[in-house]
């Protein structure tokens, strides 16, 4: 790693996803140079995840401390906060369309992954990412910096080093011998393109379709690129994906055996399935313990999943790593003592995040015990008529 000034700290961030990125942009812009390492060759996020809910006390912010508050607005799907529930019947237990006419909605708009990043990547000197830069292992050195083994053989040297390359860090062993655990709940990913599916694009709308029951669901999303993201979803063993026989690489045929595992849910449900393009991608939900934390080491730390991989069913993953970048961005500059930094950071986003996977963990429990509609219904609504109680009358 090269930087202008000898006297200026080495930092390496791993991972160029949008907390990596929204870090480097954040330190750019104060007059920090750092090195992102991104494993893939090239930037694929517009291939990785769907639409992400943008909240307005996390990742908004750390839009906002990147300079690019006023793009995102203008990028941003405000009706993708749209939001229906249904049992497996198809009964409607939520409906929620959002009001055009206020202003911010409920202040959890939607943009789609890859545009996001296509944001933070616009701003950063593209002079600072190394794609093809897949973390081997990292080595702590007596003199307190980290060696970075990299698999094209390459080896750098930095004063300080973040992980923020995701659930199976190469960075956290660093830090703590806890590595993540499955959740129990296995999901697998299809896509349907809504303008071939008229009826299914009516019935999904503009945002979000849960259905739950049976301890199972059916999950869709629309995104800006008209593609509706399907999560069927399911509690399963651990090696239920290897040992069912649903092939990846055969999509019809395992499409087949979806529809048998939702086989008495209602016909508008199974279309998201039945409709589903020939590309399937099983992903198992795995996660970190509740209010986990590490020995501290001054010249590493850990952001978004590395440190905290949760479940996806409190919508905070994405906003979470952004705001874990703000956090730290802001401790590195207003400190120059890094040990100072480095605690302050890490002593913060405990906190908060502890708070949030308590939260994921508990509507994970949630969404897939008996009756899950009518109790995330009931849940909403309790939170629903707590909010408008804490606003004061006018």
């Amino acid at each position: 790693m090269t930087t202008t000034n000898q006297n200026q700290q080495r930092i390496a961030i791993i991972g160029g996803g949008p907390g990596g990125l929204t870090l480097a942009l954040i330190l750019q812009r104060n007059g920090i140079p750092s090195v992102i390492y991104e494993r893939e060759r090239e930037d694929k996020s517009h291939e990785r995840g769907g639409s992400l809910d943008i909240h307005e006390d996390s990742g908004q912010q750390a839009l906002k401390e990147a300079g690019l508050y006023d793009e995102f607005q203008q990028a941003a799907r405000y009706e993708g906060e749209d939001f229906r529930l249904f049992d497996k019947t198809g009964k409607a237990y939520i409906d929620e369309v959002v009001d055009e006419e206020v202003p911010g909605g409920h202040g959890r708009p939607e943009i789609d992954r890859g545009v996001l990043c296509d944001l933070l990547l616009s701003k950063i000197d593209p002079a600072i990412i190394r794609f093809g830069y897949k973390l081997d292992k990292a080595v702590s050195l007596p003199d307190g910096t980290t060696e970075l083994h990299f698999q094209n053989g390459i080896v750098e040297t930095a004063d300080l080093v973040i992980g923020a390359d995701g659930a199976f860090s190469r960075v956290r062993p660093l830090l703590s011998n806890t590595d993540v655990s499955y959740s129990g709940l296995t999901m697998l990913e299809l896509n349907v393109i809504a303008d071939l599916h008229p009826d299914l694009a009516a019935f999904n709308h503009r945002g979000k379709m849960f259905a739950l029951d049976d301890n199972k669901g059916i999950l869709g999303q629309l995104n800006g690129d008209g593609r509706i993201k399907v999560y069927a979803s399911f509690k399963a063993e651990r090696h239920w994906i290897e040992e069912s026989g649903i092939r990846a690489d055969q999509p019809q045929e395992a499409k087949k055996q979806l529809l048998k595992i939702f086989k008495d849910w209602d016909e508008s449900l199974q279309n998201y399935i039945r409709y589903a393009e020939d590309s399937i991608l099983p992903r198992r939900i795995y996660m970190l313990p509740v209010g986990f934390t590490w020995q501290r080491n001054q010249g590493v730390t850990l952001i978004g999943d590395a440190a905290h991989v949760m479940s996806p069913f409190a919508g905070e993953g994405v906003n979470l790593a952004m705001q874990d970048a703000m956090e730290l961005a802001v401790a590195i500059v207003r400190n120059k003592d890094q040990a100072k930094a480095i605690e302050e950071y890490e002593e913060k986003m405990y906190e908060y995040s502890s708070e949030k996977a308590r939260e994921s963990n508990d509507n994970l429990i949630l969404c897939f015990s008996e009756n899950a509609a009518r109790k995330l219904s009931d849940l909403m609504n309790s939170y629903l008529e707590r909010s408008n109680e804490s606003v004061p009358a006018e």
